[in-house]
């Protein structure tokens, strides 16, 4: 089986949660991975740092580099590329995990929130991208995987929040025009959307979400893992949905990921499937 050693992964907003998730599971690997994220100093109300990141990468097993870096500026995410390779002498991988969240509708959303996912999210993503991608195209096997739902233009999606919608399906869309242009020089393009709801401290910001009935980010490290070994050229413009990849690699049992296998399972976002407006059991 493919794995992720000697290679170099950089990841935005890997501090906690799935980011962190996907860093340790290419850490097991023997990778090298840049924790790009603005958590310098510890906060009270949110768990972990890019330094405790980086220390738990690199006793799992890989190199890990912590970055203060908020994506949203141009010269820190330039000036956190340049130090993951004069680090580590390349950059192979790019995960756009860094996200931000408000599920209020357009009445409820300030614009300082507006922009703030408009820039962390499709901007963000491009930003981070563009400076990657010189690097990149030098890989041997290059890979941007960003973590944006399939293209979704249904209405029951964009009523409710059309601000966050908009934010989420840039970077969905900025993956469908990479992958376009990209794609035939050989870097997989691709976005990563998990079934269901998995549990995070973004919790919070989603009303009525109950962790009980969400799966951990696991699910999504080992989707990551599987997308981010495979060969990249002619893999590319394809949004990726973890349960699906997982089953594809032989995975049949998913109680493990889920917190409570009793429970139902949450679907997430934009996703149309009746099985999972019904609700899931694993």
């Amino acid at each position: 089986m493919a794995d992720l050693r000697g290679k170099t992964l950089f990841i935005t907003g890997a501090s906690r949660g799935i980011g962190l998730a996907i860093a340790l599971r290419a850490a097991r690997d023997g990778a090298n991975v840049a924790i790009a994220a603005k958590s310098g100093v510890p906060n009270p109300k949110l768990p972990g740092t890019i330094h405790s990141a980086a220390a738990e990468v690199t006793a799992a097993g890989g190199q890990g580099l912590a970055l203060q870096c908020d994506i949203r500026e141009e010269d820190q995410v330039q000036a956190a590329v340049a130090a993951t390779v004069e680090r580590f002498g390349g950059i192979d991988i790019l995960v756009n995990n860094a996200s931000a969240i408000w599920l209020q509708g357009a009445l409820q959303t300030p614009m300082k929130r507006f922009d703030l996912m408009l820039q962390v999210n499709s901007r963000g993503s491009f930003l981070c991208a563009q400076a990657c991608l010189p690097h990149l195209l030098k890989a041997a096997n290059p890979h941007i995987l960003t973590l944006a739902p399939p293209p979704n233009l249904d209405p029951k999606w964009w009523g409710p929040h059309t601000g966050y919608t908009l934010a989420k399906m840039g970077m969905s869309f900025v993956t469908l025009g990479l992958a376009a242009e990209f794609g035939p020089q050989g870097v997989a393009v691709n976005a990563l959307w998990p079934r269901t709801v998995i549990a995070t401290d973004a919790l919070k910001m989603i009303p009525g979400t109950e962790p009980a009935k969400c799966r951990t980010p696991a699910i999504m490290a080992d989707a990551a893992h599987a997308v981010l070994t495979t060969p990249a050229r002619g893999f590319s413009g394809r949004f990726l949905i973890d349960e699906t990849v997982l089953r594809a690699h032989g995975v049949s049992d998913f109680a493990p990921y889920a917190v409570d296998p009793s429970q139902p399972l949450m679907p997430d976002l934009f996703l149309d499937d009746p099985e999972l407006d019904a609700g899931l059991r694993r």
